[in-house]
């Protein structure tokens, strides 16, 4: 039905991390490639990680694994386009957390793409999953959405 499918706007989402797109994100249409959307949500949620939540992802006993990931796609990008993600939480788990994500084109207010991404945090060496560590969680929590938003 025309209309229903759900708009991803950018007062959403909690913070934002520019994104350069480069000539290679670029497919064969003319615009970027949907599996390079996935990269983005990556790219954007690492850099939050390691620079709000203290993720050291050469050397810490906890990583994050990426377990799940979807997008919706609304407006095609392209380079040499300016990007933001968006990133909100969705779901904060004990060892697990369920992210929102959403592309805009620079300024724009609804995104041209977005859905959602899961890490579940391990230890390094036993691959099991473990609690979130507390300054990841901390950061993870200021960007939580309100359960009524929901």
């Amino acid at each position: 039905m025309a209309g229903s499918r759900p708009l991803a706007l950018r007062d959403d989402y909690a913070v934002f991390q520019p994104i350069t797109t480069r000539w290679a994100d670029n497919d064969l249409y003319g615009h970027i490639n949907n599996v390079t959307y996935y990269a983005f949500f990556d790219t954007a949620v690492n850099r939050f990680l390691i620079e709000q939540g203290g993720l050291d992802i050469q050397n810490g006993n906890v990583i994050a694994y990426v377990v799940n990931s979807t997008c919706q796609y609304r407006q095609a990008l392209a380079f040499p386009d300016a990007i933001e993600a968006g990133i909100r939480v969705e779901k904060l788990g004990n060892s697990s957390v369920t992210y929102g994500v959403g592309i805009f084109k620079a300024g724009a207010s609804e995104a041209s793409a977005f859905g959602e991404f899961v890490h579940v945090f391990v230890d390094r060496q036993t691959q099991k999953p473990v609690a979130i560590p507390t300054p990841i969680r901390a950061a993870l929590e200021r960007i939580a959405r309100a359960p009524d938003a929901c």
